[in-house]
């Protein structure tokens, strides 16, 4: 499990520094609740997540929404003792770890106090992430009827040996099933999918493109696997049990995930994203790349307001005896300056399909927009447009953009 970052060490009673109510009514504001639980650790994950065993007499699961509540008070007072405005979530996304291993009514109590606290935006996205063992056609219901608007499950990949090899517990054939109870509740569907699994052929990743595309989704998602400091896999991969990922697979794979969307009417909306039109994006995670403002709920939970960034503790018995002594369960933060915002800006937002408009790099640097777009990795009309918007070449090696556009 990766660490923390480092930073500075934030107040006892989690108040934010002054000026980060400035600008606030321009950004929208979204919520994101961290459960911190898993059925079975996968040996690629870093996620702040916990099994049962790993908890032994930690915190209670059972208790989990009781004490996420508390933490949604004191943002609400936090927020408010720093001169923010009263602003309804326009987004809220509940992520794990596995949140539908919590009870229906959990996760809804969540989400009310979401509401009571803050208020939900009118045609508010809410979000719930699930695996596809750990719904019933009964929760997806429930979860409907509260308010949750989209289901984003993890499917992986379709092909036994494939989900074996990534520690996961289902078998192919039930994602088509969750997704017709998702359908059948009335919510939105995403799937997520890993490329670039060892022992995974391009004939199985095409195999898992098309199992997820006969299932209809209004979203996809697919990351390449990586490699995580202190994860199981690092260790298999250290040892060489396992083959570390190939760059030059991973593109072939990337780019035959393209085609295939594409030819499905798929559009990209940012790097590793893809929906059937505009509506069907994530508008949660456009709020993370726009650099809007979110509080982070949980264990290990990041939040972002106005320039500060801050992070919880990550084990769930020390973040819940912090909220029971009436504390914050912050455990670092930091104060973005100039630099550092214009630095996060030019990362995230060439990222997204609709670009970085050219006047947000200081005038020395806008030549090098010209070079990018000779070595075919920016598209030369939207530069002619004054926007930064990547070609899929320039997808795959969007780290190298970035670099040259900060110098």
């Amino acid at each position: 499990m990766s660490a923390l970052p480092d930073g500075e060490r934030p107040p006892p009673d989690g108040a934010l520094p002054p000026g980060c109510a400035e600008g606030a009514g321009d950004r929208a504001f979204g919520v994101y609740l961290h459960v911190p639980f898993c059925a079975v650790r996968c040996g690629y994950c870093d996620f702040t997540t916990y099994t049962a065993a790993e908890l032994g007499g930690g915190a209670d699961q059972a208790r989990y929404a009781e004490t996420a509540c508390r933490e949604l008070d004191l943002a609400a007072t936090v927020l408010a003792a720093a001169g923010l405005p009263r602003r309804p979530a326009a987004t809220v996304f509940f992520g794990g770890g596995t949140p539908t291993l919590l009870p229906a009514d959990d996760l809804v109590r969540m989400l009310d106090a979401v509401s009571e606290r803050f208020g939900l935006a009118a045609a508010a996205e809410v979000t719930v992430e699930a695996n596809p063992e750990s719904v019933t056609a009964d929760a997806l219901a429930r979860l409907a009827a509260a308010g949750v608007t989209r289901v984003s499950f993890g499917m992986q990949s379709a092909v036994p040996h494939v989900l074996a090899t990534l520690d996961r517990v289902h078998t192919p054939d039930r994602v088509p099933r969750v997704v017709d109870w998702a359908r059948d509740a009335g919510l939105a569907v995403s799937l997520d999918l890993i490329y670039g699994t060892p022992g995974e052929s391009v004939a199985d990743w095409s195999a898992s493109l098309h199992a997820a595309l006969a299932c209809m989704p209004d979203h996809l998602s697919a990351y390449p696997l990586v490699v995580e400091d202190g994860t199981r896999l690092a260790v298999d991969v250290r040892r060489g049990l396992v083959a570390p990922p190939d760059d030059d697979d991973l593109a072939t794979k990337y780019e035959l995930g393209d085609d295939v969307l594409a030819g499905s009417g798929f559009s990209w909306y940012e790097v590793s994203n893809w929906s059937r039109d505009p509506a069907g994006a994530c508008r949660h995670n456009l709020g993370y790349w726009n650099g809007d403002d979110w509080w982070g709920v949980g264990p290990g939970a990041h939040s972002h307001v106005g320039g500060v960034r801050w992070w919880n503790v990550r084990h769930p018995r020390a973040y819940a005896e912090r909220l029971a002594d009436g504390g914050s369960p912050a455990a670092g933060r930091e104060v973005l300056d100039a630099g550092q915002q214009h630095a996060e800006r030019v990362l995230l937002g060439v990222r997204l399909a609709s670009g970085l408009p050219v006047t947000v790099l200081p005038t020395e640097h806008r030549h090098r927009v010209r070079g990018l777009v000779a070595d075919g990795l920016v598209d030369p009309g939207a530069a002619s447009r004054n926007r930064v918007v990547l070609t899929r070449r320039g997808r795959l090696l969007a780290d190298t953009v970035v670099r040259t556009l900060l110098g």
